[in-house]
Formats: C-alpha cells, structure tokens, sequence
C-alpha cells in the first residue's frame, strides 16, 4: 500500500518541488517548473508512476527534520547494525552566486552518510517522465546514466556504481562509519546540458541561503516554529521567476480516498490573495508579498476587468483540466487530472481577494501608480454592475451558480477597498451600501442568529467567517458570534471544521470530503478578533497538531482516522496558521 500522504516531506528550489517518503523515496516531481509533467509519479500510480529511492536494504526505523530554519532534509535511518543520514534538497543560491557558476537547469542532491557501524544501502532510479507515459532508454557515460527523450534530458551523477535493466537503475553498497555516496540528478531541456557537481558546495551554500532567507521573520510570538515552517513551505510554493504562489506542488491527491474529488492544485487562486499578502508582509518578507502583488496585477491585467480565479505561475488564464486514465490514482483515488476547469468560473470573490490585496500592500507602502488605479477604477465598475449575479462561489463548486452571501461579502469588500484606494467611479458608495443592506436582508437568519451560505437558506458554510474579518461587522458584534456558533456546530468535529455539508449541499459531485483544515485556522483568528483569546489558542494550538512531524501540513482531514487528505502541503492551511498567529500574538 502506498505510505500516508503525512509520510512525505518537500524539498525545492523556488521553481519545482518534489515530495520523499520517510523510506527515502522521491515519489513526486514535476520538473522543470510545479505544473510541468511529472519525472516520477508514483505518487498516483505505485507500480508504474517512476520513483528514486536511497535507503538501507536491511529493516530500519527512520527519523527525519529539516536542518533548522532551512529547506533541506535530512532521514535518519536505524538498523540493527548501524546508523545513516540522507540529506536531500534541491541546490539554491543567491542570483549573485548564479552569474559565477555553470549549474545545471533543474538539480537534486542527495547524499547517504554512514554515521555509525555498517549499513547495506540500496539505490533504485526509475524515472517515468511525460506522467509515466515514456519508458527512457538508460544509458551508462561514465560516472553518470543518462536517457534523453524529446529535447530533455536527465543525468543522474554519482561515485557509486549502477546496473542498468531497461528503464530503471540500481546500485548496491554497504557504507561504514564516515563513508558516504552522493547522488546528483540533472535536469536539462536545451544544450549542452550542464553536468552536476558532487562536492559540499551546494550543500553549504543552500543551507547559507535558507537560513539568510529565513531570518527576515519578523514573528516574535509563542508558535515561532510554526510560523517559521510554514513561511518556508510558502517560500518552496513560490514561483520565483514570476512571484506566483501555487496552491500546492500536487495533483489529485483525494479528498477522501477511493473518491473522485481529486483536482490539480499546481496553479495560482486569487481567492488566497489578500490572506496570503497579509501573511507575508506582517511576518517580515515584504519582497515576497511585494512580487506576489506583482504577479497578480500582471496575470489579472491579461483579462481584466474580468477575473479568473486562478491562473498558472506565468498569468496565462488558460488551464483546460483533462484525464490521465492511465494512472491508477493514490490509493486507487481516480481519476487522476491535469488542469482544472474551475478558472472558467465566475467568482464574485476574486475581486474583493484582488483590491484587498492591493489594499493591504498600499497600507505598507506599496506605491499605487497610474495603471494599477486604472485596475481598480475598472475593477469597481465590474463589480457594481456584476454584483447582484449568482456566481460558483468560493469552494468551486460544480452544481451551478447561486446567491453566494460570502461573494456578496467580497463584492462589499471590493468597494470599500476601492475607496481606501482612492477611487471616485459614480456610484460606488451607493452600490457599497446596497449590498450590505441586502446581504443583512437576505443572508443573515435573525431566527438562528446566524450568515447563511446562499441567500434566504438555512445553511451555513465557513467561509462566512470571513466576515469580521473583512469589516463588514465588528468581530465581537452579536451577530458575528452568533455565526460563528452556528458553523462550530454544523460543520465541527472535535476542533476540525467541514467547509460545508456535502450531504446536504448539492454541488454536482458525490458527497463525502475531510474536515478542511484552513477553516480551523479562520476560526481560530476569528476568535482572536473576537476577544476570545484563550479559545482562539485551543483552536490553533489542535488544528496545527495536525502537522506531520516535519510541520507540513495538508488541505484536509479526515476525521476518523486523523490521516491527511488532499493536495499537500497546501498553501492556504500554512497561510491560515500564520494568519491565526499574528492575530494571537497580539495583547
């Protein structure tokens, strides 16, 4: 059986990601960037989806943690004769660094030290690119085996010896103490390809850079290593060439297992937009909140004024989702996709994501020039003239549109951001107040003292704890704790948080999904908001035990079982922990 989604760690280097099991084994890489096809996808196909594994070939107990405040990992593997440590990551440096040095376009290192006694260790490389629709010619060149397909090619450099057997390679040794092998894998899609280097440097250096990186956090609160993981999992999330985030470096990874609530991730949501400039700016990394501000009014001008709710790290609004029927899926969860359909939706909360955004880098002391003022006028226009429309709403759904009460929040929001920002367009005070009154009129149940999810229904759904924190009421306002009792009721399960039925929402799938772990952390900073301090910290303080024992963690629960679920890590529940602690840090 395939391991637990929490038996996986990240490693990255700001452009690609890849997921290793605590067995040492890379299960997931998409390269050259998040959303490119996978080199290994045994992720979603464990006997034909391509892996790397480094491991001891004798029974072991593995142990592992990220070097401090870096990205790079290292396992601990225990055997009865001795003891290892392999130190994986993907080789960063400064762009200084970078006009000095030949390197190669994508890289991996991996190093296996012998720390203690003798340890037998076994190396198997099986790459499956294209998602394991090409089976590569592996060729023997010296101290590297090599396969080329198309104009790409993989170059795995090592001082230890292979045999190759068709597609896959495999090399055996047994290491004592202080002995040690290094693995380099290469990736190039133009020429000449750049061989990779094997000596410490890389490893130094990057540990240098992460450790330079991470002491920008400004967060001085009592979950400092919580914030500090998930501000270097964002980091790992980030495009860097285009300062796009991604939700997660995974696809169809399910929603609950055997399902087919299984979507690809590996793209940019505006919903996430303003929590995710908040975060960034009030923990200390004003440059990445910056250049995610940028890559969201480059992506967004491309249609504008009309908004996609997400977008590919480079902005391109085109993203049509297809079937890889080929791959057996995690767990058997089919089907496995690529792309996702849901950018052709209208969400009316896109826009409010996308002025707040804007809002909060201005109130930081973004300059707010000529173009971006005319996004904004374009934007509000949009909106008054949109707002009244029913629309998908925030959680994607594929069951038509409807009277979203938190899209109608959004829209509100939208405007009062615009006259933060200065914008005068006829009419906006006028269609700011209307929405409100009709939201108060038609999306709150005075008999139930509670928000609706779609106008005169008697359902609730999480994201209307987005409401006190947008302004739209005060946070400790009546009306307010009122809603949040009533999500805490419908959709709680010891501390965890449902988005929303889905027996009882029709949304034009199967019911059945885990608890959605960012809403425990909005409830958290509600509460927080709300006064209720001591609550607000048993809230968070459960929802991130959540985390695997490295500190990632995913987008769902499931509530049984306690396994994770989802697309992981994921970047919105790492963005809503560091949310909740900014607003727990504060007397």
């Amino acid at each position: 059986m395939q391991p637990p989604i929490a038996d996986y760690a990240l490693i990255g280097d700001t452009r690609s990601a890849a997921l290793i099991s605590r067995a040492g084994s890379i299960d997931w890489l998409a390269w050259p960037r998040f959303d490119a096809p996978s080199v290994f996808a045994r992720l979603l196909d464990w006997n034909h989806g391509g892996f790397f594994s480094i491991a001891p070939s004798v029974p072991f107990r593995a142990t592992r943690r990220y070097i401090d405040d870096t990205n790079v990992l290292e396992t601990t593997f225990e055997t009865d004769g001795g003891a290892a440590k392999l130190v994986d990551l993907m080789p960063v440096m400064s762009e200084e660094a970078k006009l000095s040095r030949l390197t190669p376009f994508r890289q991996i290192l991996r190093r296996i030290e012998c720390v203690r006694g003798e340890v037998p260790v076994e190396v198997i490389y099986a790459p499956r690119p294209a998602y394991a629709r090409v089976m590569p010619r592996l060729e023997q060149r010296r101290d590297s085996v090599v396969s080329e397909w198309k104009a790409r090619v993989l170059n795995l450099r090592s001082d230890a010896a292979f045999v190759i057997e068709g597609s896959t390679a495999s090399s055996r040794f047994t290491l004592g103490a202080g002995q040690r092998r290094t693995f380099a894998l290469a990736y190039d899609d133009h020429t000449p390809a750049v061989l990779p280097r094997l000596d410490d440097d890389a490893i130094s250096e990057s540990i240098a850079f992460w450790r330079t990186w991470a002491s920008q956090l400004g967060y001085r609160g009592p979950y400092r290593d919580l914030v500090m993981r998930s501000a270097l999992v964002l980091k790992l999330l980030t495009y860097a060439p285009s300062g796009a985030i991604v939700a997660a470096p995974t696809t169809s990874l399910p929603e609950a297992i055997g399902g087919v609530r299984n979507w690809d991730y590996r793209y940019c949501w505006l919903r996430d937009a303003s929590f995710t400039v908040a975060a960034l700016y009030d923990c200390g990394f004003q440059r990445e909140g910056a250049a995610f501000v940028d890559w969201l009014l480059y992506s967004t001008r491309l249609t504008q004024p009309r908004l996609q709710m997400l977008y590919d790290v480079f902005g391109e609004s085109k993203v049509p989702e297809r079937e890889l029927g080929h791959l057996e899926g995690y767990r058997g969860s089919k089907p496995v996709r690529v792309g996702n359909d849901a950018h052709g939706q209208f969400q009316l909360d896109v826009y409010g994501e996308l002025l707040s955004a804007i809002d909060e880098a201005s109130q930081r002391g973004e300059r707010i020039d000529r173009d971006i003022r005319r996004l904004i006028d374009r934007i509000a226009a949009l909106v008054i003239k949109r707002w009244r429309e029913p629309d998908a709403g925030i959680w994607e759904k594929r069951g038509g549109v409807h009277q979203h009460v938190h899209g109608k929040v959004m829209a509100w929001l939208a405007l009062d951001c615009a006259e933060h920002l200065g914008c005068t367009i006829r009419g906006l005070p006028e269609a700011k107040q209307a929405i409100h009154d009709e939201v108060m009129a038609r999306g709150f149940d005075s008999r139930h003292n509670t928000f609706v999810d779609i106008y005169d229904s008697e359902e609730v759904d999480a994201s209307l704890l987005y409401v006190a924190r947008v302004g739209f009421i005060p946070p400790d306002d009546p009306r307010m704790l009122g809603t949040i009792d009533a999500i805490r009721t419908a959709l709680g399960h010891d501390g965890l948080l449902y988005r929303y039925d889905t027996e009882r929402v029709k949304d034009g799938l199967p019911p059945g999904e885990g608890a959605f772990l960012p809403c425990s952390f909005w409830l958290a900073e509600a509460l927080a908001l709300a006064g209720k301090r001591d609550e607000a910290r048993r809230v968070f303080e459960d929802a991130a035990a959540h985390a695997n024992d490295v500190g990632l963690l995913a987008e769902e629960i499931d509530v049984e079982t306690g396994a994770l679920l989802g697309n992981f890590p994921q970047a919105l529940t790492h963005i809503g922990l560091m949310n909740a602690a900014l607003a727990l840090q504060t007397e």
